[in-house]
């Protein structure tokens, strides 16, 4: 659009010359700078070189009608709003027209009615222009303020995660100084942090900063936990079937502690110390919701209930599934332990 100090420029395009000079007097006492061409290839090359904040085209003309004109008017770099002037009776021009391209039409008529509707018709194809420009303007603000807000929360994420690493090697340095029994639980300790780091690790290197791809970070989380616990003398195969379900950052930490601990209890407790035993993850979506299920088939939950070490996996594993809104529920049929979780994704 022209400066508001301004008057709006108007190209009318029309082979009658008599018509051409009513329009740009009619419209120049409506506050229009008007300039006039007499053919399609004038007013395509007119509208090529000067900047024109709206374009009306007539139909009939010779050599290039006003469709061919329109064509060609769109084609340019930096195309103008066209209005497209038609007869009474012609509806299917202004259809094909507006196809064309054209931002509204007007039709020709007899008399001043006609220099009125189009001067109308001008001022409201301006106002919707200022208005998609408006639009156009806020959503290129809107995305390079997501941009700038997607690059902080990398950054943010980035510093998490090394944060966070920092921590888990803070405590490394404490379990080697510690007793046997202090060793182990600070192998736990680290063993969490680093469940929680791979969550912040994987959306700073991912182009989604609030949501993670569960089925790949419990894919990673399982490949350092068999690590962790399988030997030689006592292998631990940990097994994945996880659906491409993406959880938003804080449900991510929760699955990702919930499954660390399930899974570290079952390879420390669900087989003996020399045999070998599978421990199976599964995640998938139904409907609005997802589950979470982990299985052994060990030798279970012992009988009277008895919490198996200290105790505090136990907890952690309630207290991330109360963060979820949900319970983590035990099948007492199964030979082994499945644990199952449901909550909203």
């Amino acid at each position: 659009m022209a400066s508001s100090a301004l008057p709006p420029r108007i190209l009318y395009i029309d082979d009658d010359e008599g018509l051409r000079r009513l329009v740009r007097r009619a419209l120049e006492r409506r506050g229009y700078s008007v300039d006039l061409a007499d053919s399609g290839d004038q007013g395509v090359a007119m509208a090529g070189a000067e900047m024109y904040d709206l374009v009306a085209v007539d139909h009939y003309m010779p050599i290039r009608d006003g469709l061919a004109t329109l064509d060609a008017l769109t084609a340019l770099p930096a195309p103008p709003p066209v209005i497209y002037v038609t007869g009474s009776e012609e509806s299917r021009i202004a259809v094909a027209a507006l196809k064309a391209g054209a931002i509204d039409y007007v039709v020709k008529t007899v008399g001043d009615d006609f220099f009125d509707l189009l001067a109308r018709t001008i001022d409201q194809a301006l106002v919707q222009v200022s208005l998609r420009a408006q639009k156009e303007a806020a959503e290129a603000q809107l995305r390079e303020s997501n941009a700038r807000l997607q690059t902080l929360l990398h950054e943010v994420n980035h510093r998490v995660a090394n944060s966070l690493q920092l921590v888990s090697a803070f405590v490394h340095m404490q379990a080697r100084s510690a007793g046997e029994g202090a060793k182990a639980a600070l192998a736990d300790t680290q063993r969490r942090i680093a469940a929680i780091a791979q969550v912040h690790r994987r959306l700073y290197t991912s182009d989604a900063v609030d949501s993670v791809d569960m089925a790949e970070y419990l894919n990673s989380l399982l490949q350092e936990l068999q690590e962790t616990w399988s030997t030689p003398e006592a292998g631990r195969a940990l097994t994945l079937v996880a659906e491409p379900i993406r959880l938003h950052t804080d449900k991510a930490v929760a699955v990702g502690v919930i499954v660390n601990e399930l899974v570290s209890n079952a390879c420390k407790y669900a087989y003996a110390a020399d045999a070998a035993g599978e421990v199976r993850v599964a995640l998938w979506r139904e409907g609005e919701e997802f589950l979470l299920k982990v299985e052994d088939d060990g030798c279970g939950m012992p009988s009277n209930g008895a919490v198996k070490g200290t105790g505090l996996g136990s907890k952690l594993v309630n207290a991330m599934a109360a963060t979820l809104k949900a319970a983590i529920a035990y099948d007492t049929v199964h030979a082994g332990v499945r644990a199952t979780l449901r909550a909203a994704a």
